[in-house]
C-alpha cells in the first residue's frame, strides 16, 4: 500500500485517479482548493493552494507518490510550469515518485512525427494549454537523474465535456497518438485512472511519458 497524494484531486482526472487508488486500498490524500460535495470514504481531503510553498512542501514530503493533475486554467493559467518545477525540486533524491497529468499536444501523429499540433496555428484561447503540455514534458526530461517521474498524455478527445464509455481496459503508447478504426482518440477518466494506478503499482515508464487511450 502506498501513500498517494493527488494534487487537483477533485477535478475530472484527479478524482478518477483518487477513486481508483482508494478502490485498490492505497492511502489516498486529495489536495484541492475546496472539499468535494461527495467525498470518497477513507480518503483524506486537504484543502489548500498548491501555489503556496509552505503548504505544498509538507504535503509532498508525506507521500510515496505525488500525482499532479491540476488543470492549467483559471488561477493556474500560466502557473503550472512553476508548480512542476517546485515538485521536481521537492522530490529530487527523495524516492518520492512524481506523476504529471499532461496533455496530448506533445504526441506525434507517426513514429517520425510530426507533432500533433503546430503551436503557431493553434487558436489563442487554447494555445497556452498546448504550450504548457509541451513545456511540462520538457521540464521533466531535463530534470535531475534522481527525480523518479512519469508523464501521462491523454487522447485528443478527453475531458468532462467529452465523456467516453468505461471499458475497463486501455492501450498504451510511448509517443505516438492512438486512435480507433474510425480515427477517434478517446478514453474515459476511469480507464485512464487504471493506467495511472497500474504504472504506480508496477512501474514501466520511469522517467518517461506514456499515452493511454481506448
Amino acid at each position: 500500500m502506498a501513500r498517494i497524494t493527488v494534487l487537483g484531486g477533485t477535478g475530472y482526472t484527479g478524482s478518477a485517479v483518487a477513486r481508483e487508488a482508494q478502490r485498490r486500498g492505497h492511502d489516498v490524500v486529495v489536495v484541492s482548493r475546496n472539499r468535494p460535495a461527495d467525498p470518497l470514504p477513507g480518503v483524506t481531503y486537504t484543502p489548500g493552494s498548491v501555489l503556496d510553498p509552505d503548504f505544498l512542501e509538507p504535503v509532498v514530503a508525506d507521500s510515496d507518490v505525488v500525482f499532479e493533475s491540476v488543470a492549467p486554467r483559471g488561477e493556474m493559467a500560466g502557473k503550472e510550469e512553476g508548480l512542476v518545477e517546485r515538485l521536481i525540486a521537492l522530490t529530487a533524491g527523495t524516492g518520492i515518485r512524481l506523476g504529471v497529468m499532461g496533455g496530448a499536444s506533445s504526441l506525434l501523429v507517426a513514429p517520425e512525427g510530426p507533432r500533433l499540433y503546430d503551436v503557431s496555428t493553434v487558436p489563442e484561447p487554447v494555445r497556452l494549454e498546448v504550450e504548457t503540455g509541451i513545456a511540462l514534458l520538457e521540464l521533466l526530461k531535463n530534470s535531475p537523474e534522481n527525480v523518479d517521474w512519469f508523464y501521462v498524455s491523454p487522447p485528443v478527445t478527453f475531458g468532462v465535456w467529452a465523456p467516453a464509455e468505461e471499458k475497463g481496459s486501455y492501450r498504451l503508447s510511448d509517443d505516438v497518438l492512438l486512435a480507433d478504426a474510425e480515427g477517434k482518440s478517446t478514453i474515459s477518466a476511469a480507464d485512464l485512472a487504471l493506467a495511472v494506478l497500474d504504472e504506480i503499482e508496477e512501474p514501466r515508464y520511469r522517467r518517461r511519458r506514456f499515452h493511454a487511450a481506448h
